[in-house]
């Protein structure tokens, strides 16, 4: 037996309001190769511009058959990660994914430090994380928005990429909820 172990642990006390973010994007048809090979440089430049509050990005590979690529990211907190979902270049990113998932699935899980979770699931053809155990509902509603799910009072400081009444005046098939 070698020798003791070394245990190591964090001091999260200077960041009472950490979220983590699970995203993933799995590849649902052969156009999907393309759309998900397209995301890898925009999300690269987006990281490299250094957004207000997001303090670490880690890409990860979830499966190679279907390719279903992820990344985990650490924000000061939700008004940061928030504030950068709802501008570019990540808003152009929703809505042109919400027109077109581009034979993809998309999804995201969010844990927040004071309690809490989220997650939305976009024509994922098959069950990922809490869609795996957990009472499947409609994005709708309160359950439209990460603020909603996450049960966040107050009003966002920018405006959502789209709006759920948006979303849902296209015909069906043509986008996910946000």
């Amino acid at each position: 037996m070698s020798g003791t172990i070394e245990r190591r642990t964090v001091d999260l006390s200077g960041y009472p309001d950490l979220v983590v973010i699970y995203l993933g994007m799995r590849v649902n048809a052969l156009s999907g190769l393309k759309t998900l090979f397209g995301f890898g440089p925009r999300i690269g430049r987006s990281v490299a511009a250094a957004p207000d509050g997001l303090l670490l990005h880690e890409n990860l590979m979830l499966s190679l058959f279907p390719p279903h690529a992820g990344m985990r990211q650490y924000w000061r907190d939700f008004a940061s990660l928030e504030r950068w979902a709802r501008s570019d270049p990540h808003r152009e990113w929703w809505q042109q994914f919400l027109r077109n998932s581009g034979g993809t699935g998309f999804w995201h899980e969010a844990y927040f430090m004071r309690g809490g979770m989220e997650a939305v699931y976009d024509d994922m053809v098959k069950a990922t994380g809490f869609l795996k155990f957990a009472p499947v509902r409609p994005a709708r509603g309160a359950m439209f928005s990460a603020r909603g799910r996450a049960g966040k009072s107050g009003e966002p400081a920018t405006a959502a990429p789209i709006t759920e009444d948006d979303l849902y005046a296209r015909p069906p098939g043509t986008g996910g909820a946000a």
